[in-house]
């Protein structure tokens, strides 16, 4: 499938007040394409609106010929949902639950069934499992079940929502080998706050925050952005606040019980600090503090 999804002036208010959406247009390709958000920034929303389980305000979706809002059927044909979370029924075994979620994706036959259930248990490892209640599942087998019942029927849309949350190291590197590898012939919607996730995995990608999206596009280009303009130091706690108050802190960690701040600055800044070549959490941290654009010198 080559069609792209499109989105154009997407807005969405809750009734408390929150703007989950604020007039969001984006274009997504073929391919892994990473979402990037604080939570609470309208990833989730985003996503949920995608998947056709709400409505928005104002605006428009469409896949290919699709019209995702008003197609909504046509549209759940094709799409593969993982959301951070979902209830199965927990007495059932994971081979019945998988056979059950495959009628309903329009698998009939029989026959084509049972071997399309099987194949896709052997693919994220759970085959020997098949006749274990899912009450008995692990988290991160849960999330390996959530996986496979969204690639069901080769969906040509897939969302998955922060879905590494309860996995291993080693559980996690096959999930994303697993969503590498389909993501060659689909959209494969990516929507997490883990930045390496974004930059080992996709080609393109969005950070949004409040509503609002602040950048599109690669990876790459985004760390380009920021080519020359990092700079960091290593400083004792005391000094901490007054540099905050003198530069455009991006991001503070503690390394050796010493906090170690990066900050944007067009010009060599002094008092110490060094440059260093940007990263994507310098990227992500830069665009939801709105300093990319006007890095400063201290006064």
């Amino acid at each position: 499938m080559s069609a792209s999804l499109v989105i154009e002036r997407l807005s969405k208010t809750y009734p408390n007040g929150t703007r989950a959406l604020d007039s969001i247009s984006m274009v997504i390709p073929c391919g892994m394409y990473g979402l990037l958000g604080p939570n609470g920034a309208g990833k989730s929303t985003l996503m949920r609106t995608i998947a056709t389980l709400q409505d928005p305000d104002s605006g428009s979706i469409h896949l290919g010929n699709l019209d995702v809002l008003k197609q909504k059927e046509d549209v759940r044909r094709l799409l593969g949902y993982l959301p951070q979370e979902f209830g199965v029924y927990p007495r059932v075994s994971a081979q019945d639950m998988l056979d059950h979620l495959a009628i309903l994706k329009g698998i009939g036959d029989r026959r084509e069934r049972r071997e399309t259930v099987a194949a896709m248990l052997q693919r994220v490892n759970l085959y020997q499992y098949r006749r274990k209640a899912l009450s008995g599942f692990s988290g991160g087998m849960k999330q390996r079940f959530g996986i496979a019942q969204a690639l069901l029927a080769n969906p040509q849309l897939v969302i998955v929502d922060e879905p590494t949350a309860g996995l291993d190291p080693g559980e996690r590197n096959r999930f994303y080998n697993l969503l590498a590898e389909i993501g060659e012939q689909v959209i494969v919607i990516l929507s997490t706050h883990i930045v390496q996730d974004v930059k080992e995995l996709c080609t393109q990608m969005a950070i949004i925050n409040e509503g609002r999206l602040l950048y599109a596009g690669s990876p790459q280009a985004a760390e380009d952005k920021l080519a020359g303009k990092v700079w960091q130091k290593s400083l004792s706690k005391q000094e901490l606040a007054e540099h905050q108050q003198q530069f455009r802190v991006i991001s503070t960690k503690l390394v050796a019980g010493r906090p170690l701040i990066h900050i944007v600055s067009d010009a060599p800044p002094g008092h110490g600090f060094e440059k260093v070549t940007p990263d994507l959490e310098d990227v992500f941290f830069a665009e939801i503090l709105g300093v990319h654009r006007t890095p400063s010198l201290p006064a």
